[in-house]
């Protein structure tokens, strides 16, 4: 992992809004419309260097492919992975349910709407190897024609694919979730080999209490999270810690968020993870105070934070000096060289999510690294 060494770098959690014909192209896939292979892999490759562009130009250090080539963060694994043909999971979002109208409109977002989440019915194995290779080597060829400080890749984590993907094969939960972190450490693995830190997304510890665990007290979600976690640092034994980093939210939707459970209530689980650094959301206004969590919580020795310092639903666009103090809050408390900007969450987490206009997200991008410029010479002088 990237340190800052005599400034503040910049990057991103992953996602970000795909080209128009691309997302048509991507809705007709999903919908089994029949669709040209090779001119879909063409295009994926355009649109990847035509993002890692745009986030050079708008100033992020640490760039990656946009997740270009996948429906959505986590469903993407039903097309990479045999042992999912099962009936569609159906989910409940335990705060934003209490508010029948505004459930109707968070879940008839078209990317969401469309999303895909066939049950494991069989037993899980990789079925496209293929896939991840092609993944790294369309941003290797992006990232040869622009300027950055390194390149990472997302990948989803076991407990959020276990999140999304009833389980109606495997005798228990563990077995499940341990079928998935072997089949998915081969995407791990091709990812690291490739050179990129590999960056898992974990949005099961954190939106995984109010969706998947909802009926459990406090005490029991930790239990399973650990179990998680555990799965997780299985499938990652063979990459240095060094080389990864992990995103943990509350999940990237315009709700109430109430039923969040609090960092301070996972973030001993959270450090227990290989991963060296750890993105979180800390720009919106149900977590943004979770800071002053650090000045109780020691940072354990290697780690490095992602604070979210850009929020992720609003076409608000963060004023550089507010960014600059938002990084400098956790640079007092965990060392300035133990902090990276980053945003809240995605900004394509579903083909076709649009809550921030796509020109928006490279402006609050830009605005990202006019504060940390801001904060680097606060800090670095």
């Amino acid at each position: 992992m990237q340190r800052s060494t005599d400034r503040f770098l910049t990057t991103h959690t992953g996602s970000l809004p795909r080209p128009e014909d691309l997302i048509k192209t991507m809705y007709a896939k999903e919908e089994g419309v029949p669709v040209d292979p090779g001119a879909l892999a063409a295009r994926v490759r355009t649109a990847v260097a035509e993002l890692v562009k745009k986030q050079a130009d708008a100033g992020i250090d640490l760039i990656n492919d946009g997740e270009m080539s996948k429906p959505s963060y986590a469903t993407y694994i039903k097309d990479r992975l045999d042992g999912f043909g099962g009936t569609g999971n159906t989910f409940v979002y335990q705060d934003v349910h209490e508010f029948p109208m505004l459930e109707r409109r968070v879940f008839g977002d078209p990317g969401r709407s469309r999303r895909k989440t066939p049950a494991c019915n069989a037993p899980i194995s990789v079925r496209d190897k293929q896939a991840p290779v092609t993944d790294a080597d369309n941003l290797k060829a992006a990232l040869a024609g622009v300027k950055s400080t390194g390149g990472f890749m997302s990948a989803a984590s076991p407990g959020v694919v276990s999140l999304f993907f009833r389980n109606d094969y495997y005798k228990d939960f563990e077995s499940y979730i341990y079928a998935i972190a072997n089949a998915m450490r081969y995407e791990y693995e091709v990812v690291a080999k490739a050179g990129f830190v590999l960056q898992i997304d974990c949005p099961d510890l954190g939106m995984g209490r109010h969706i998947q665990y909802a009926d459990l007290s406090v005490p029991e979600f930790r239990k399973r999270a650990q179990i998680h976690v555990e799965a997780l640092n299985h499938a990652l034994a063979n990459i240095p810690p060094e080389q990864l980093r992990m995103h943990v939210c509350w999940g990237n939707y315009e709700g109430p968020h109430h039923r969040d459970i609090p960092l301070a209530d996972i973030i001993d689980i959270v450090f227990s993870a290989r991963p060296n650094a750890i993105s979180f959301e800390a720009a919106n206004p149900r977590h943004a105070h979770e800071w002053t969590l650090f000045e109780t919580v020691k940072l354990p020795e290697g780690k490095v934070l992602i604070p979210g310092v850009l929020e992720s639903k609003s076409n608000f666009i963060e004023h550089p000096e507010l960014i600059a103090q938002r990084i400098g809050r956790y640079a007092k408390l965990v060392g300035r060289e133990n902090v990276i900007a980053g945003s809240d969450c995605g900004y394509g987490t579903w083909v076709g999510q649009a809550a921030v206009d796509p020109d928006v997200v490279f402006a609050k991008f830009k605005a990202m690294a006019e504060g940390a410029a801001i904060a680097s010479k606060q800090f670095w002088r």
